[in-house]
């Protein structure tokens, strides 16, 4: 008998499954097609069981990695050289096939970065010349949100961010590597909601001014009339009921003084480390949706932040707003700038004080290694149409910053200003070949101001890198500005280089 237990036991035993191991999974931003980053080495990671040893194999480089208890595994390639060969790449079992070697850019913001190259297309003949001449073979697509890499067929690329799509094409064709393009945008959304809730805390400018609103709100500001106001609502919402009629619409609570961050962990973090070159990002129309504090303020933490979670240093460009209403250097036939206004010389009476949040965009590019695609050249409008010229225009950008191409990415740029008696003269920064008007017979666009601090039309004198400026009407000037307006077609100072000089003010 105890013979026979032993044997059903060994039997038991025997005919028992196996512990079965998780299968090893690589993050679904790999797949066929993919284009990896080029000079730097290249984080490939994902899931398994636990303890268990996980084999990549690419280019020659095999890597191997054991998984954590959490089942989490990761390795790095070492850096490679742009190689264009359809290569695969082996992670397990797995093989991903149709693999380059190049750039990769990431495209995030708002409706402008969000809007598709399809409909584009139909109101932007530059942007249907790139999709007629599909397919791009060296050209890959992707989405933060969605697995998988496509090819730049032309029915894919149809389907992608327009301006992306604009901003990789004459990139891959300078560059002459491959290139991808992973986009994750949304239209109308604040940046407060690409911002993590980790990199804003972790950022003081943004907790200063958040503590500040916090302070204000809280004695007798928005959070107390927003509880007043709730309190009126229960009263008349209880009366309404009783009276069987509908109940009056609820009191929205004043914005929060603290980023969401749900855009970024849905679009943004599920590609990260993904070896990349830098980031092009479009959007500000729709503020930061912190009360407090402002764009400026939210892009610094959010640059900073991604680049901490990412840790990669990467150059960030963004599209300068508010977008268009400015005069161009060459507008006629120019596939760049042909939207832009007519140049004006009519003056305007007085201006609004808009000119700031202007001001506002042009100070983000003194977060470092950030740089900034002029726009007020490109065609006005919440929603431009000419999508290839500010791909264009932001692949300037990107030549000129991130490639250390012998191209200027700037129009004329304050940097300082001396009083001389009754004048004013104002030194640029990015004379480029030299500056210049364009339109009408005098320079035009520039104000001062006493110490009244009443501003005036001045006339305006080019003197080398320098404009001297002066007015009748201010004897003693104190201060200066240029375009100070969201619209500014009466201001025509340029570089030779024919970009358009940005708005400031003195301080």
């Amino acid at each position: 008998m105890k013979n026979f237990t032993i044997c059903l036991c060994a039997i038991a035993i025997m005919s028992a499954p196996a512990a079965v191991q998780a299968e090893v999974k690589a993050n679904p931003v790999f797949s066929d097609n993919m284009v990896l980053q080029r000079g730097m080495s290249v984080p490939v990671w994902g899931t398994a069981g636990a303890g268990e040893e996980v084999t990549v194999k690419f280019a020659g480089q095999t890597k191997t990695a054991k998984a954590g208890d959490d089942g989490k595994w990761s390795v790095k390639l070492d850096a490679m050289k742009a190689n264009a060969k359809h290569q695969s790449m082996t992670v397990g079992t797995a093989t991903f096939k149709d693999v380059l070697v190049g750039d990769v850019w990431v495209g995030s913001g708002q409706s402008n970065m969000a809007g598709g190259t399809g409909g584009y297309a139909r109101r932007d003949e530059g942007l249907a010349k790139l999709v007629a001449a599909a397919p791009y073979p060296l050209i890959r697509l992707a989405r933060g949100d969605r697995p998988g890499w496509k090819q730049a067929t032309e029915a894919n690329v149809k389907g992608f961010s327009a301006l992306l799509f604009a901003f990789g094409a004459p990139l891959q064709k300078e560059l002459k590597v491959p290139v991808g393009l992973i986009v994750g945008a949304v239209g109308g959304t604040p940046s407060g909601r690409w911002l993590s809730p980790e990199a804003f805390q972790a950022d003081e400018a943004c907790r200063t001014a958040a503590k500040a609103h916090n302070a204000k709100a809280g004695a007798g500001g928005a959070l107390k009339k927003y509880e007043e106001a709730l309190e009126k609502w229960k009263t008349a919402a209880a009366a309404a009921k009783a009276a069987g009629k509908r109940a009056p619409r609820k009191p929205r609570p004043p914005q929060q003084a603290k980023a969401s961050g749900d855009l970024y962990i849905r679009f943004i973090r599920p590609v990260i480390p993904y070896a990349i070159r830098g980031v092009v990002w479009d959007q500000g129309e729709s503020g930061t949706q912190i009360a407090g504090v402002d764009q400026f303020t939210v892009m610094g933490a959010l640059i900073r932040g991604w680049r901490t979670e990412w840790k990669q240093d990467f150059p960030f460009i963004y599209i300068q707003k508010p977008s268009g209403g400015g005069c161009a250097w060459d507008k006629k036939d120019n596939p760049v700038t042909h939207l832009a206004s007519d140049f004006t010389d009519k003056l305007p009476a007085s201006l609004r004080n808009d000119g700031a949040y202007r001001d506002m965009h042009v100070r983000i590019m003194q977060h470092a290694n950030t740089y900034m695609a002029i726009s007020s050249d490109l065609g006005s409008g919440i929603h431009p149409t000419n999508k290839s010229g500010y791909g264009l225009r932001a692949c300037r950008a990107a030549l000129g910053a991130a490639y250390g191409k012998d191209v200027e990415i700037y129009g004329p740029l304050y940097d300082s200003h001396k009083v001389e008696g009754a004048s004013i003269r104002i030194t640029f920064k990015h004379a480029g070949k030299g500056l210049a008007f364009k339109g009408g017979e005098k320079l035009t666009g520039f104000q001062i101001a006493g110490a009244d601090g009443k501003f005036q039309w001045a006339d305006a004198k080019i003197d080398g890198k320098t404009v001297v400026l002066s007015c009748g009407k201010v004897t003693k000037p104190t201060a200066a500005r240029y375009a100070w307006s969201r619209n500014r077609a009466w201001a025509n100072l340029f570089n030779k280089d024919g970009l358009p000089a940005l708005a400031f003010q003195t301080k």
